[in-house]
């Protein structure tokens, strides 16, 4: 191994990792007004991802069945099959959003 003999005064890598996340904002805490409100993993930011999830979910499953619906001309039938895969598409992900977290790695 080798040493540094002399070079006392540079800083070592863990002061100089120190130094660059702090410079980049990377250490610091996030502030209150950044968590509070729709943002980040608060309560109404969640509820309002549900909602969004939910209900754009069947409106694309209406939608692709009303157009089907009329190309085909099979008045009511792909209205309801994708207005079930729509609500079902928004409940799977929902569950997903809710769901455990798996670890990454």
């Amino acid at each position: 191994m080798t040493e540094n003999k002399g070079h006392d005064s540079l800083p070592s890598f863990e002061d100089r990792l120190r130094a660059a996340r702090t410079k980049q904002g990377m250490d610091t805490p996030p502030t209150q007004a950044a968590s509070a409100g729709m943002g980040g993993n608060s309560a109404m930011g969640i509820g309002l991802r549900v909602g969004v999830e939910l209900v754009s979910a069947m409106i694309v499953g209406v939608g692709i069945g009303w157009f089907l619906d009329r190309w085909l001309h099979t008045s009511p039938l792909m209205l309801i099959l994708f207005v079930l895969l729509g609500g079902g598409a928004g409940v799977a992900n929902v569950w997903r959003l809710m769901g455990p977290k798996k670890p990454l790695g």
